[in-house]
């Protein structure tokens, strides 16, 4: 399946489940995509995208004449096929480039991820869902027994919003240990100062319990005063 077209750009659309900063392969037994080795089956990288209807359009008419292209010298192939995008309740579309992380013996070459300046991002970049991006997919026709169509290879993804990776609890709220509010000075606005300076005021001694000190100090001095005699 050899490429017809390269250096088309998808822009302006939202990141979906991006697996960029390595290859990934789903796992039967996780239920979910794990990190793996290029040379793993299922190894690829890949990102599914969200786009409203016009950048849908302007898509699949790239897409097809880069399949009615390569269908031409080709007599077994059928003339079209249907559009794999997938409808959502919003009127947006989804669909998806990946790019396997190896083809034969050969590494593909990481899909490069670029910031809104150009400034290309580190080879570990995590990319969020959520992201608006500008992507470089090259077109790849096929005709093969799982159908017929045109695959997205990804090549690059430009960052224009980055959207803050979100922790997500796995648990459900409960009844027991938390932690308390407003237990930081900051919260309340409480000068760190002022508390210092009431620790520093010193403690009021009632005047009989000075006068007893005093008379206790005299009572000393005459003590020391009879061991030099």
């Amino acid at each position: 399946m050899a490429e017809v077209s390269t250096g088309f750009r998808i822009n302006d659309v939202e990141a979906l489940w991006p697996r960029i900063n390595g290859c990934y392969r789903y796992d039967n037994n996780e239920k979910r995509s794990v990190p793996c080795d290029a040379f793993d089956d299922g190894a690829k990288y890949e990102i599914s995208f969200r786009m409203d209807k016009a950048r849908a359009n302007e898509l699949w008419g790239a897409m097809l004449d880069a399949y009615k292209a390569k269908a031409a010298t080709q007599d077994s192939w059928p003339k079209k096929f249907d559009n794999p995008f997938k409808k959502d309740d919003d009127g947006t579309f989804i669909f998806k480039a990946s790019l396997k992380g190896a083809y034969g013996k050969e590494v593909t070459r990481k899909p490069t991820q670029y910031d809104s300046r150009n400034t290309e991002l580190d080879a570990d970049f995590m990319l969020t869902t959520g992201s608006t991006v500008n992507i470089a997919v090259s077109f790849t026709p096929y005709n093969a027994s799982m159908g017929t169509g045109v695959s997205l290879r990804l090549r690059a993804v430009q960052v224009i919003k980055y959207a803050l990776l979100e922790s997500r609890s796995p648990f459900d709220t409960a009844e027991g240990f938390a932690v308390a509010e407003d237990v930081s000075p900051f919260a309340n606005g409480i000068d760190i100062e002022e508390v210092e300076e009431e620790e520093k005021e010193p403690v009021k001694v009632p005047k009989k319990a000075a006068a007893a000190k005093v008379s206790k100090k005299a009572e000393l001095g005459a003590l020391v005063d009879a061991w030099d005699e």
